[in-house]
């Protein structure tokens, strides 16, 4: 139950898809379909207006699937607009060009959605609850999902006609497995005693004032909704459990363990089915005085498992062919089978370890079931519960109250946090993503939110702290470690780049390295991606320059800690194909077409929304 859509969804327009199911559990909510009003619009793609609060929606939906790669909200919601107005000239164009899905294409996807399943069963009952609780018509809901479905539609036969040339492949691997020879001097930022005077920590703080403050805090109040609180109310006798342990003994049961070991005589150029069959009666025949690793590690072409006896490890059904497995599954412990035939040659097979199949009495695992069956008589009830809670936080939208009272639980509070950090409920980032959302800091009851373990959360703000400004007493320590560090770095900059002169201008990086009391380190035949340099050392190691002659290319990078790179590039050899490239050749030539294939789609769509009649009347604000 809840799963999310996202993880189910196809294609490089997913994100299409995920807006336009406007469903509770969903970010896009009912406000996008209301009119403008007198509101300006922040952007319009022909007749099609977006306004800011459109760009937020979008915006929460695409910083969720960007976590963690620590873009600023400015840019995010920058990014999201861009997005909405990419899509919206895509799709009048795919109109424009009579392209089509139709409606039982449309419905099979939609019946495809976890979202609307039960027990993996599309359900039409929560089809209807989760659209009605949205205020969405069927028919609204598939023409959207039709628009979606049509764009990436376009999307691919865009992307499906590339392919990837001989030559491609090459030059990719030219680029990929090239080597380059350096040397380099890592200038380090050395600790300074001076502090900074007093004015120039005044104006620092002046000039830095948004460095600080106080951050933005929240606290939240909220209702939570427990698969496992509604089991524990569920009332057990013997008797249910006992038809509950009867349905599901297969839970209760550990199927028979055995431990297999083989000799495979091999059919291949230089062995025929006949030889190897004669092969493997021999082996048989001297198993009557050798034992059987023995024979293994002689004879069988299985050279991994030769070598510890034959040793296959635990038997599973389903992972040999059928010949086999029926052979193994009939031996006694300790025989050795005929040969059997399978696609790779003949094998001898022997059960060295067997333990039978057992099941745990109801008596013993009456515990478990009680607890299983708790769960399962619960999950119907936490489904109902789940639409209650949505359905009730949607229509009083200003008090959590009302929602505990309609489903007995209980209003909890949380202390002050952050958007980065909180305790308790609002450790969970979802938690802290909603409680930060435009819809929640109005006064308005979030959407119910998904947390772990089978459960749901609707909250509502309690307290907002607005960030507010430290006074200049509380960080003089801080504008003071800053200013000195900086002045460390500037010192180890200046450094660098004399002795970066001094390279260019052809003095050996050995003299350089004794006169400025550095050591110098040397790297051949790097390969992208499978050094050991910090990454960003490495990165810049192969985006610099090539040397032009028998002159290095000298450049500057520099390191998080802030410690100066100087490095002298003195070699760079084309990289060739490996054997292991050679043998994953065609999966290459398929993601080579891929990218090619998705740089070509952007262009097309650049290109569309050059010549769409698209205006931007201001950058989205950060709200």
């Amino acid at each position: 139950m809840l799963t999310k859509i996202r993880e189910k969804s196809q294609g490089t327009l997913a994100w299409v898809i995920l807006t336009l199911i406007c469903v509770p559990f969903a970010l896009w909510g009912i406000n996008n379909y209301l009119d403008g009003g007198g509101e300006k619009p922040v952007a319009s793609v022909g007749d099609k207006d977006f306004y800011q609060r459109d760009v937020n929606k979008a915006y929460e939906q695409y910083s969720q699937n960007l976590q963690g790669m620590n873009i600023d909200e400015p840019t995010l919601k920058a990014q999201a607009l861009q997005k909405l107005i990419k899509d919206e000239v895509l799709l009048q164009y795919v109109h424009t060009e009579g392209l089509v899905v139709t409606d039982n294409e449309a419905r099979d996807f939609i019946k495809s959605l976890p979202y609307f399943q039960v027990d993996g069963k599309f359900s039409e009952k929560q089809y209807k609850s989760l659209l009605g609780s949205q205020r969405i018509s069927s028919t609204e809901f598939v023409n959207r999902i039709k628009n979606a479905l049509t764009m990436e539609q376009f999307q691919h036969s865009v992307m499906d006609s590339s392919f990837a040339t001989q030559f491609d492949v090459e030059s990719f691997f030219k680029i990929q497995n090239q080597q380059r020879d350096v040397d380099y001097i890592i200038v380090p930022v050395s600790p300074l005693n001076e502090q900074p005077k007093s004015e120039e920590i005044t104006a620092y703080y002046q000039q830095h004032q948004d460095l600080f403050q106080t951050p933005e805090q929240v606290s939240v109040e909220y209702v939570e909704l427990s698969l496992d609180e509604l089991s524990k109310k569920v009332v057990v006798t013997d008797d249910k459990l006992k038809a509950f342990y009867e349905e599901q003994k297969d839970q209760y049961t550990t199927p028979e363990r055995r431990k297999i070991s083989h000799i495979l005589i091999a059919i291949n150029d230089k062995t025929t089915e006949k030889q190897a069959l004669e092969k493997a009666l021999k082996a048989k025949q001297d198993l009557a005085s050798k034992d059987f690793s023995v024979v293994a590690a002689e004879v069988s072409d299985d050279k991994l498992t030769a070598k510890k006896g034959g040793d296959l490890g635990l038997f599973n059904l389903g992972s040999m062919e059928k010949a086999f497995e029926d052979a193994a599954s009939s031996l006694k412990l300790g025989e050795v089978s005929n040969p059997v035939k399978s696609a790779f040659g003949y094998h001898l097979i022997k059960v060295t370890e067997l333990v039978p199949s057992s099941v745990k009495s109801f008596e013993i695992a009456k515990p478990e079931v009680a607890k299983a069956y708790q769960k399962s008589q619960a999950e119907n009830a936490f489904y109902e519960a789940g639409e209650k809670l949505t359905e009730m936080s949607y229509e009083h939208p200003d008090s959590l109250q009302t929602v505990a009272d309609g489903l007995s639980l209980v209003v909890q509070k949380s202390s002050l946090f952050t958007k980065d950090k909180g305790e308790g409920v609002a450790t969970d980032e979802k938690i802290r993503n909603a409680a930060f959302s435009e819809e929640v800091l109005q006064g308005n009851n979030s959407a119910p939110i998904e947390q772990p373990s089978e459960r749901l959360i609707v909250l509502r703000l309690l307290e907002h702290k607005t960030a507010a400004k430290k006074d200049i007493a509380e960080v003089k320590d801080e504008i003071a470690a800053e200013l000195v560090k900086e002045k460390a770095q500037r010192l180890a900059l200046e450094k660098a780049k004399k002795i970066q002169v001094s390279l260019e201008a052809g003095t050996s990086i050995q003299s350089v390295a004794s006169e400025n009391k550095v050591e110098i380190k040397s790297e051949k035949g790097l390969v992208r991606g499978k050094n050991k340099l910090p990454e960003y050392l490495s990165d810049a190691i192969f985006k610099a320059a090539k040397p032009i002659g028998d002159k290095p290319s000298v450049f500057l990078t520099v390191l998080p800690s802030g410690e100066q790179v100087v490095v002298s590039l003195s070699k760079v050899t084309t990289g060739t194909m490996s054997e292991d490239d050679k043998k994953q050749l065609e999966l290459a030539k398929k993601n080579i077409a891929k990218t090619l294939g998705q740089t070509e789609f952007n262009q097309v769509l650049n290109s569309l929304q050059a010549e769409a009649d698209v205006e931007v009347n201001k950058k989205p604000q950060a709200q």
